[in-house]
């Protein structure tokens, strides 16, 4: 038993001197810095490249690469300077953004993402996850679970119970812990990526447009308790209430002149 108390000190240490704090005042846990993030993101792009089909499209390189240059041109520090963006031939309706700079979009998205505004709701949501350091996140509390789960199997040692408790504590900490979070970290990139577009010169209430998109392109998803991502009405009712502050800030940027010119 002191083993198991030292080692759960030393876990505690470490969780509490990772305490960061997101873009919207929630508190994080992030045990990887971002030089490690960084340079994960950018083996895990190139991988994808040699795997997944590059678009030679130039006419759909060139509209996807002037949004997502339209939404990173006003980022600071680190984030600062040109992103990698290229464009897989991929028929599912996504995108995402790394740690390293990268953007990747699927060709799929273009056809829920009709309009500049619409795609730049796509992307300023993916960048966002990346400015809000939740890849760290997510590998800091998967860390941590698994550091956990040992510890419990060690304790239970080779009792009868052992399988049985262990499938029940993944299925709590499924349940329980990873998916809310995803959630919480799925909602926070709504609300950075939205303010992120609209100082960008796209109009905020392409969000509300692109998720009744989702919505009617959607099969079906699963209850939101148990899904990572919010309901797409969970998305757009919280995007709505959001509009009242990302509204001035699109108007800011017209009046700056900043009124970016992408077509598809």
């Amino acid at each position: 038993m002191k083993f198991i108390s030292s080692v759960l000190l030393v876990a505690t240490v470490i969780v509490l001197g990772a305490c960061a704090e997101s873009p919207t005042g929630r508190r994080q846990m992030l045990l990887f810095n971002n030089s490690e993030m960084s340079q994960m993101g950018a083996t895990a792009f190139d991988q994808m490249k040699e795997k997944m089909t590059v678009s030679t499209n130039a006419r759909t390189n060139r509209y996807v690469g002037c949004v997502a240059k339209a939404i990173t041109a006003g980022l600071t520090g680190e984030w600062q300077g040109d992103w990698e963006v290229v464009v897989f031939e991929e028929d599912s309706a996504n995108a995402f953004a790394l740690p390293g700079k990268k953007i990747g979009v699927h060709t799929g998205i273009l056809k829920v993402a009709k309009t500049s505004d619409q795609l730049a709701t796509v992307l300023g949501h993916e960048v966002a996850h990346v400015l809000a350091h939740h890849s760290a996140e997510r590998m800091s509390l998967q860390s941590v679970a698994g550091t956990g789960s040992q510890l419990i199997a060690v304790l239970l040692g080779d009792s009868a119970q052992k399988q049985t408790v262990m499938g029940l504590l993944g299925l709590g900490a499924q349940f329980g812990v990873v998916l809310p979070y995803g959630r919480a970290q799925e909602s926070e990139a709504d609300v950075v990526g939205l303010d992120l577009m609209a100082k960008s010169g796209f109009n905020p209430e392409a969000s509300v447009q692109l998720w009744e998109n989702m919505s009617a392109a959607s099969q079906g998803q699963p209850p939101e308790f148990m899904s990572t991502h919010p309901s797409h009405a969970t998305r757009i009712s919280d995007l709505q209430k959001r509009m009242k502050k990302a509204k001035p800030l699109y108007e800011q940027a017209k009046s700056l002149g900043i009124r970016p010119n992408c077509s598809a």
